[in-house]
């Protein structure tokens, strides 16, 4: 494999974004932590460096820094965000609070004379994320672009091949930001493209042969794609020394757990074992309202049961799950970013389960990139096309307090929508889709009579990487379809919502 590109993190929720626009170009990324001694950047040999955006003020006391020299090294680095920020304060310019912050898009004008942007359309929507930017620059620089509110909103010392860029061009909805990262990877730091998921599926299979040796694995089996591809990966890598549990918490959705069990053992000679749990789970959550004490006593039950499930089974070695990026960087586990929720199977190996190892191989790809894995290890499309569906499972698609009638609510609903999509043809176009018991109650006529019953809301999204997505616009004739099966089939509900907001400002789910 050819240099890579460095991407030095200062903990922004689109860091592992970056590394996924670059594998996009078929380039290996690697992310290192901001501060990474200069030795360890040296000793990847990288074709370039990135500098990630993060969550801070560069002004601010104890604001993640890095080592100045790796803009001394003689090889191109683009700064995004903070990191175009910490590049200017750092050779000399100045960082300060902007008279009115971006969120969002945001029209900006490119200086089509500049190497990043030559050839790209001269003005473009992209994505913005800030209060403060950059309000002198260094020696050497100039400014390559602009918005209504920020003068220097690019800026490059090209000679010294330095570049920076206040939005974001790693996220989808910047129009220009994917040909913006292929102009720097490719033409600026001439990056061989030899980087696809199938050398990627090589590497994982060998890497967990060697941290497997002759030892067995168990792995949590949800039934959804994470988990199949991680089963997939493993037992490609050590056979039938892999053994599965599934959980059923009561929360999946409808005849998940039997589809799971049908679909995974026709597929792979491995061992599985399915426990039905609900019971503990739903006494567990009497009570609880708040999501994320939803999610952390999920997690734990999760915990114990594997814990009992493993000594069912006798000593096993090591313990696998299909943790995924966006899991990670919204749980707060990358170094410097901000929790926005906690996920079940992030965290680390939980010491009390007993394992001497973790495996998590899909730790740094995002969905997209895991379906594709998927079908590069020959899954059938039933599991690699299958919809998202989060550990918690409809836990937190079920606002309020838990009892099996309101589960069983949602449950009942998003079989329809699910169902109703399929027909039209909207589950190959539409991200991720399901329905939200919101928890709210309101007056309807039923009949001749009054009902006072549920609301229930449809979430669709369109996105390719779910750290950023739009709401996605489903035919209006569709939704009066599942609007009416739902409050005909479904008893206990006489409302349904659609959800019209964007990621951000709300994320994908509601809890």
């Amino acid at each position: 494999m050819s240099q890579p590109i460095v991407i030095l993190n200062f903990g922004s929720q689109f860091t592992q974004l970056i590394a996924r626009r670059v594998r996009q170009a078929h380039v290996f990324s690697q992310v290192l932590a901001c501060d990474a001694p200069i030795d360890e950047v040296k000793a990847l040999n990288p074709a370039g460096i990135i500098l990630s955006g993060g969550p801070a003020s560069v002004n601010d006391e104890g604001a993640l820094w890095f080592d100045p020299a790796v803009l001394t090294l003689g090889i191109p680095v683009l700064g995004i965000c903070y990191g175009m920020q910490i590049m200017a304060k750092a050779l000399g310019g100045s960082v300060a609070r902007a008279s009115k912050g971006e969120y969002g898009l945001s029209e900006v004008t490119l200086n089509t004379d500049s190497r990043l942007f030559a050839g790209l359309k001269p003005v473009s929507d992209s994505w913005m994320s800030h209060s403060q930017q950059v309000a002198s620059l260094p020696d050497g620089f100039i400014a390559t672009a602009a918005t209504g509110t920020c003068p220097i909103a690019a800026m490059e010392n090209a000679p010294a091949r330095l570049y920076g860029v206040q939005f974001h061009p790693e996220v989808t909805h910047s129009l220009l930001g994917e040909a913006i990262i292929r102009r720097f990877v490719l033409d600026i730091c001439l990056c061989h493209q030899d980087w696809y998921m199938d050398s990627f599926a090589t590497r994982a299979i060998e890497e967990i042969k060697s941290a497997v040796g002759e030892g067995t694995v168990l792995l949590g089996l949800s039934g959804g794609v994470d988990s199949a591809v991680v089963a997939a990966l493993i037992q490609k890598a050590i056979g039938d020394r892999l053994y599965c549990v599934l959980v059923d918490h009561g929360f999946m959705r409808k005849n998940e757990a039997q589809l799971a069990s049908e679909v995974f053992t026709a597929h792979f000679p491995a061992h599985l074992f399915a426990v039905d749990a609900s019971d503990r789970f739903f006494e567990k959550l009497k009570g609880i309202t708040d999501p994320e004490q939803k999610r952390k006593i999920i997690g734990a039950e999760f915990v114990a049961v594997f814990r009992e499930e493993a000594q069912k089974l006798g000593a096993l070695d090591h313990f696998a799950q299909g943790t995924i990026y966006p899991d990670v960087i919204e749980s707060g586990a990358v170094p410097g970013s901000v929790t926005i929720k906690s996920h079940h199977n992030v965290g680390g190996l939980p010491a009390e389960l007993g394992f001497t190892s973790l495996i998590e191989p899909l730790r740094t790809l995002f969905k997209d990139e895991v379906r594709e894995l998927g079908r590069v290890l020959g899954l059938p499309p039933a599991m690699t096309d299958r919809q998202p569906f989060p550990g918690p499972g409809l836990a937190i698609r079920t606002l309020g307090e838990l009892t099996r009638e309101k589960v069983n609510i949602t449950r009942e609903s998003d079989a329809i929508l699910l169902e109703e999509f399929e027909n039209a043809g909207l589950h190959k176009s539409v991200s991720q889709f399901f329905a939200v018991n919101t928890n709210l109650r309101s007056v309807g006529v039923m009949g001749d009579g009054r009902s006072y019953d549920t609301a229930i809301a449809i979430r669709a999204v369109t996105t390719d990487d779910f750290m950023t997505a739009d709401w996605a616009r489903v035919p209006y004739d569709l939704l009066a379809l599942v609007s009416r099966r739902i409050t005909n089939e479904v008893p206990g509900v006489n409302r349904v919502l659609m959800d019209v907001t964007t990621k951000p400002p709300a994320s994908i789910e509601w809890e």
